[in-house]
């Protein structure tokens, strides 16, 4: 529903209850007023000194307190339509409080083909992905660690360079060392490496979502509700990524929890965490049996013909081939640095429209041709294991 139908229906609220809302409205009431107390004013001209006066103290205050509350007041009574810090002190009346921004916590592996020395990894060391979208993103080991004598690999704790969910990028991605630690020495995140997502400053439409949820789960019956309700209170975690099988996956009482983040896979840890509190702590139904994971994935191997527009220079036609391979690749959660349809589970995610939305995007695009139709995703969502974007003249 658009603001300006809500802005309508408040109208509609104080009209009902008697008061004016518009300048005319008000007027043909002081009128009326005027003429039930047997008053008479000779001169009815809306420029007359009586009107101009009345306009002045009476009429444009009124207005100003109708605009008050149709805009403001009203509007941030209702979870529906309330914002900012309206909608937190609703969110508080059910206990529950907008999610702050964070940044991504997780583990970076370290490997090396000679393990013949010690090798320190000293706290603070960066490790950083390619240009994604124009953004280089970084992380930074939180302690020192150290490769010892016949040790090939080791991880080690990092975070994020700043909050956010733009960090939850896949295995892979965090793979450059800026200042080369010597000794053959790599670095690159795997597919579960996330302990902690990053995650933004939660907003009101995910805050909003929660507290309607909250409504339905306020019985504490062992519902959906009730248990979407615990699982997004773990920050990284929001309710349209919460997917629960429960047709009895492991007999009667049996569901299962899917996780799924914008991007990037949330590691064991992350999951077990959660798992402990829904069955460990006190927080299941009698006989319930509830087991976390993160979503399952298949792999996709993606191939897009191009034809780009005849006029683009060489270097216009690199720069939009790397911009359509990260476009698609949010289109697959790999990034979110476009908005773009994202691939869901027990959905059909159709080409056509990510088509469209790379040509809605990339005006130097002429035609384009997906090898793959359509995809239709069960209890899973497809990752890109390759993807091919062919340029043709």
């Amino acid at each position: 529903m658009s603001s300006h139908k809500h802005k309508r229906d408040f109208e509609h609220m104080l009209a009902d209850s008697g008061m004016p809302v518009t300048e005319q409205e008000a007027k043909d009431h002081w009128e009326q007023k005027l003429a039930d107390s047997g008053s008479t004013i000779s001169n009815a001209s809306s420029v007359s000194p009586f009107w101009r006066l009345i306009s002045a103290i009476v009429t444009q205050p009124l207005l100003w307190l109708v605009h008050s509350i149709v805009n403001t007041w009203l509007p941030n009574s209702f979870v529906k339509t309330a914002k900012g810090p309206a909608l937190d002190i609703l969110a508080w009346a059910v206990r529950i409080e907008r999610q702050a921004a964070q940044p991504a916590k997780g583990q970076i592996k370290f490997s090396r083909a000679n393990a013949s020395a010690l090798q320190t990894i000293p706290a603070g060391t960066v490790i950083e992905t390619s240009p994604i979208g124009g953004v280089v993103y970084r992380v930074a080991t939180t302690q020192a660690a150290t490769l010892n004598i016949g040790q090939t690999a080791l991880y080690v704790n990092v975070q994020a360079a700043g909050d956010g969910a733009a960090y939850n990028l896949p295995g892979g991605y965090y793979a450059i060392l800026p200042s080369p630690l010597g000794g053959g020495v790599t670095a690159v995140n795997t597919g579960a490496w996330l302990t902690s997502p990053g995650t933004d400053k939660e907003t009101d439409d995910d805050l909003r979502e929660r507290v309607r949820n909250r409504f339905a789960a306020v019985n504490q019956w062992h519902v959906d509700a009730t248990y979407i309700a615990m699982v997004s209170e773990f920050a990284g975690v929001h309710i349209r990524n919460i997917f629960i099988e429960k047709d009895a996956p492991r007999g009667p009482g049996t569901a299962n929890i899917y996780i799924l983040l914008d991007t990037g896979e949330p590691s064991p840890s992350f999951l077990n965490s959660i798992q402990n509190y829904i069955m460990h702590g006190g927080n299941h139904g009698h006989g319930d049996d509830i087991r976390l994971m993160a979503m399952p994935k298949q792999y996709l191997h993606l191939v897009l013909d191009v034809w780009p527009q005849p006029t683009l220079s060489a270097a216009e036609k690199v720069q939009l081939k790397t911009d359509m391979e990260q476009m698609i690749r949010a289109a697959f959660r790999e990034n979110t640095n476009y908005t773009v349809t994202t691939t869901q589970p027990n959905s059909r995610f159709s080409m056509s429209r990510l088509g469209q939305e790379l040509h809605d995007q990339f005006p130097g695009i002429l035609d384009m041709d997906f090898a793959t139709d359509r995809l239709v995703n069960g209890w899973f969502v497809y990752r890109l294991s390759h993807l091919q974007v062919r340029f043709n003249d």
